[in-house]
């Protein structure tokens, strides 16, 4: 039957290996406090060290915006000069008395105090567009580095969810391996009391112990595996895992058809929305640089008082101020002007040349996802199907072993064949699952707004409005 959308594994087997094996949904069912698929995938929205390093990544890119945003504001300096400065001056002054020139000659020296106080302000009122392409650049990049925060959402939570299903997995697998064990155990003592009672040969007995031997040693790669899976939880979901319940497939949150599916990836799949945003930054990279070749017209006040003079020691004080304009028309400049602009258009191809190779790439994973997904279907019917023949096939081969009509292989045969059909069935659940996500981050709407996770969602737009017309101040709004 089914519990939680999983096929729960039945076991066939003999009174002692059933108590001793368990399958993947009842393993999962142990704890009636089990950890939930979407509590994982909470844990990991949350806790994932690559998806928290990327959202400090958007926010470093918010940034640039009130960066860009500077050059439409006025810049102000501020200076200031105070010493002491020795002079000595000699003059010659030319003077006519009584009709005859006279030439007096005069030298002063002395030590002074001298100090200057200005201030400068410069406002930018034409530079060919230029600070309004910065604006818009940067705010397409910003746009793009949301879009790849998107993409890491989608693969955090894919591998999250393939972490939590491989987890669950490799649990079921090593009990079956373990109860696998202890059935081939009972049936090597079995099997030796029959040879000592005559019924069976030297080669039934070594038939038992080879084929013990290798389900001992086939354990002990599922544990192994085990072992691994449980720290790729920890590595990827962030917490240690407890008792883990049965996962359903999400597909009622995918596409319904492949066409809509295609269409959907081919336009809002993150991959492809950045690559756009990659284009529209190009363009205003191009523009950026033809601004060069525009004029620039900047205001320029200043004033300056100065206390002291550094031409004359009976200088007290003066006062200077201005307020003028500055006209650059540039003319050549090198060719290194030229030499951006084309630069600069040879990006935007490539950048356009990325967005098709994106959505191509979006189709062709989204492609995949679906028939990997109608596959899984299939294969966890299929094996379901096997498990109950396979089933079936032991008990009757048992029975037949008993009255003689079937050899000890016989039996050991039909028990690896049944202990193969349930590890498929595990792994054709898991598969089923895994896909049902994978297809649903190739259509681009795994998020945890779709998944609805009880969990704030974390909103980078917050950021931008904190920081995008602050004029000063160094601390970042969280404090640092």
């Amino acid at each position: 039957m089914r519990v939680g959308g999983v096929v729960r594994l039945g076991l066939g087997w003999s009174a002692r290996a059933v108590a001793a094996g368990v399958a993947l949904v009842s393993f999962a069912m142990m704890s009636a406090s089990a950890d939930t698929l979407k509590g994982a995938l909470t844990q990991a929205y949350q806790n994932n060290p690559t998806l928290n390093s990327q959202r400090a990544s958007v926010r470093a890119t918010d940034e640039t915006v009130p960066q860009a945003l500077s050059g439409y504001r006025p810049r102000v300096t501020l200076t200031a000069t105070a010493g002491e400065q020795y002079l000595d001056s000699h003059t010659k002054t030319f003077t006519t008395a009584g009709g005859r020139p006279t030439t007096t000659y005069s030298q002063t020296s002395g030590n002074l105090g001298l100090q200057q106080y200005g201030g400068t302000i410069t406002q930018t009122l034409l530079n060919g567009f230029g600070t309004a392409s910065r604006t818009r650049q940067a705010e397409q990049l910003v746009s793009a580095a949301r879009e790849t925060l998107r993409l890491s959402e989608q693969t955090v939570l894919l591998n999250a969810a393939t972490a939590y299903m491989n987890l669950i997995r490799d649990a079921a697998i090593l009990q079956l391996q373990r109860s696998n064990v202890e059935v081939l155990q009972e049936q090597l003592r079995q099997t030796r009391d029959r040879f000592n009672a005559g019924e069976v040969t030297r080669t039934d007995v070594a038939q038992a112990e080879s084929r013990l031997a290798s389900a001992r040693a086939t354990m002990l790669t599922a544990e192994s595996n085990y072992v691994t899976s449980k720290s790729t939880y920890r590595q990827v979901i962030g917490v240690e895992p407890g008792t883990l319940a049965p996962a359903s497939p999400v597909d009622s949150l995918s596409p319904r058809s492949l066409q809509a599916a295609v269409e959907e990836a081919r336009a809002r799949h993150p991959s492809v929305t950045t690559a756009m945003f990659n284009v529209d930054a190009a363009v205003f990279q191009v523009k950026i640089a033809e601004s060069s070749l525009y004029p620039t017209l900047n205001v320029v006040g200043s004033a300056q008082q100065t206390y002291g003079s550094a031409q004359a020691l009976t200088g007290v004080q003066s006062f200077a101020g201005s307020v003028v304009g500055q006209l650059s028309i540039p003319v050549f400049q090198g060719g290194t002007e030229y030499a951006t602009i084309r630069q600069a258009k040879e990006t935007l191809g490539q950048r356009r040349i990325d967005l098709d190779t994106a959505r191509d790439q979006s189709q062709q994973t989204l492609t995949q996802s679906w028939g990997q997904l109608e596959e899984a279907k299939t294969q966890s019917q299929a094996t379901t199907t096997q498990v109950n023949a396979a089933e079936i096939a032991l008990n009757g081969v048992r029975e037949e072993a008993r009255v003689g009509q079937r050899t000890t292989l016989d039996v050991l045969n039909a028990q690896q064949e049944l202990v193969n059909a349930r590890v498929a069935l595990v792994t054709a659940q898991r598969d089923r699952v895994v896909a049902s996500y994978a297809l649903l981050a190739a259509s681009g709407r795994l998020s945890p707004e779709v998944l609805v996770l009880e969990v704030p969602i974390y909103d980078p737009k917050v950021h931008y409005h904190q920081v995008r017309d602050t004029w000063v101040g160094v601390r970042t709004p969280d404090g640092k």
